[in-house]
């Protein structure tokens, strides 16, 4: 009777060692074969360099979320302070921090452009009929290459765009009350002088 508790404690260490190395191998093997870099993490190519605050904003013409007939492009806002965030319909944190786009849209306090990362319009199109649209437009960015030429390498992310068109703060991840009254508010009201 002991010999066979202590060969099934024996096998059930065995099973154990066993599982946890052939998970560590599949994890590895997914992240070599960058499988974790796909649109359900909001992540884009490594390759993809962090535009740098005061650079100008990269030149983009793409069409609009109410309306792809019609293109969106930075020149278009030209002489106007903005904000840019990026976002997506499948990126949680994006639906953290929507509420507070709402609130800024309604009481008027900049001029939010959205631009849709990587996700199937009509996504984005239910995901802000359901939550409120706080953007002045939206353009759609479904293969990711505009989000790369701005250093987005995760949603969401926000972007301050001087008249001139220049980058002048970035923020990473979801905005929070605290920062878009400490970091993001005062700049663009600044700016707008």
């Amino acid at each position: 009777m002991k010999a066979g508790r202590a060969l099934s404690r024996r096998g059930w260490v065995a099973l154990a060692g066993a599982l946890a190395s052939t998970l560590t191998g599949a994890l590895a093997g997914l992240l070599a074969l960058g499988l974790g870099q796909g649109p359900g993490l909001g992540l884009n190519p490594p390759e993809a360099p962090l535009l740098p605050v005061g650079r100008s904003a990269p030149a983009f013409a793409l069409p609009r979320l109410d309306d792809a007939t019609r293109l969106l492009r930075p020149a278009d806002l030209q002489g106007r302070v903005w904000v840019l965030n990026v976002w997506a319909s499948w990126c949680a944190p994006c639906r953290d921090e929507h509420p507070l786009l709402v609130q800024a849209a309604h009481a008027q306090q900049v001029l939010l452009v959205g631009l849709s990362h990587r996700d199937d319009p009509r996504d984005a199109t239910e995901w802000l009929l359901r939550l409120g649209n706080p953007y002045w437009a939206t353009a759609v960015d479904r293969d990711g290459r505009v989000s790369a030429s701005y250093g987005v390498q995760g949603v969401p992310q926000t972007l301050v765009i001087d008249r001139q068109g220049v980058v002048r703060h970035r923020h990473v991840g979801p905005l929070t009350q605290q920062v878009w009254e400490r970091d993001v508010l005062p700049l663009v009201q600044r700016l707008q002088g």
